[in-house]
């Protein structure tokens, strides 16, 4: 499939959900309200390009700077290298 060869290509872990089982979901819901809350529901652009790159820096200031509760107040993208490791 497709979205599995971006998926490995990206070193992300493509995990699906058992039917029925909605709320094991949550995190990936989750995630994705903070994505739309940060970005369409705040801006408005004017074109693909302009929200790609606003998108792309979104990310990366999530990943390099945010610090979660739920990672012990490491970064996204530190503890996912403390888990490769």
């Amino acid at each position: 499939m497709r979205f599995d060869i971006i998926c490995e290509s990206n070193r992300i872990e493509h995990r699906l959900t058992k039917p029925n089982h909605p709320w094991t979901n949550g995190q990936v819901e989750r995630m994705n309200q903070t994505i739309k809350e940060a970005t369409v529901k705040r801006y408005h652009y004017n074109s693909d390009d302009q929200s790609r790159t606003y998108l792309s820096n979104f990310v990366a200031a999530y990943n390099f700077a945010r610090r979660l509760k739920t990672l012990g107040g490491l970064t996204p993208l530190i503890q996912s290298t403390k888990c490769r490791n």
